[in-house]
């Protein structure tokens, strides 16, 4: 089985570029962020057409993650538990200035209820694994409401992800997608164009190292250790044709499934062309288990 993560930075503009890349390579199952649109507007038509189901969760022009899969989805969830929400009733920061992806508006302020579940995580079965699709809150700058919740949401994730496995050693789990965090300093164009800013403090790399504490391995630096490999790189400033990138797309997987995956390719020519996304394809390939 083939899967891989995508951050297609608006699905209904590049659906097209989607589905080729899906006929292309032959992925089984694509997890798919920042899709941009809500659960109606979701091109659904087009993937249908090219042979895949889909489990989309989006509210608005921001945030939106999805699973497409040939193989079947099932136990479709549109959060994981203790998934925190966000809102803000003041007016909204400004923007941090270090080169990463811009930040979403801010949502609005909910004073008598609870704060909203952003649509930022997307967990389906497919093919016998569990996956999640996964665009982890980008935080916009050190001592923003942001980036407390970005720390809170990855701590929440962590604690299900570890339930999940005390729960079912055997389990079958790919957490795939944007992690918006920088964990080494090599996984970034210029460490010091980052100082003081988020994606590579060093409470978003602890909380993004807490998943191996759970049990679970990072995959793709697993089978593709190599300094300054990126799957990010900015639409300003010529980032790509000069290799100003940052690697922030992983997939953390639990054992049984990380002794599947055989090999890992980051799809660079994805970055290519008219209409490209500012993030490739990560994919996966996952062997048969063991009979």
């Amino acid at each position: 089985m083939r899967l891989a993560t995508w951050n297609v930075n608006s699905v209904r503009a590049r659906v097209d570029r989607v589905v080729a890349f899906l006929e292309r390579s032959q992925t089984d199952v694509l997890a798919i962020q920042e899709t941009k649109c809500r659960d109606e507007q979701f091109p659904v038509a087009a993937f249908e057409a090219a042979g895949y189901e889909v489990a989309h969760v989006g509210h608005s022009a921001w945030n939106g993650v999805a699973i497409a899969s040939r193989v079947g989805i099932a136990d479709v969830a549109t959060s994981f538990p203790g998934q925190p929400g966000f809102a803000k009733p003041t007016a909204p920061a400004a923007a941090d200035d270090a080169p990463a992806e811009a930040p979403e508006p801010e949502p609005a302020a909910l004073l008598d209820v609870p704060p909203p579940v952003e649509a930022r995580a997307l967990g389906a079965t497919c093919g016998g694994v569990r996956v999640w699709s996964l665009y982890v809150p980008h935080g916009r700058a050190i001592g923003d409401p942001h980036y407390a919740y970005k720390l809170a949401w990855l701590d929440a994730l962590r604690d299900a992800a570890a339930g999940w496995l005390d729960a079912d050693p055997a389990a079958q789990v790919a957490l795939m997608g944007d992690w918006n965090v920088i964990p080494l300093d090599t996984d970034v164009y210029d460490p010091a164009a980052f100082a003081g800013h988020t994606h590579v403090t060093p409470a978003e790399r602890e909380a993004f190292a807490a998943f191996a504490d759970a049990g679970y391995t990072e995959v793709t630096r697993q089978h593709l250790p190599a300094e300054h490999t990126y799957t990010y790189w900015d639409y300003q400033q010529l980032a790509f044709p000069r290799n100003k990138g940052l690697r922030i797309d992983f997939a953390y997987t639990s054992p049984r499934l990380a002794d599947r995956v055989t090999g890992v390719v980051i799809d660079r020519d994805e970055r290519k062309g008219k209409g490209a996304s500012d993030h490739v394809p990560v994919v996966l390939d996952v062997a048969a288990p063991a009979t």
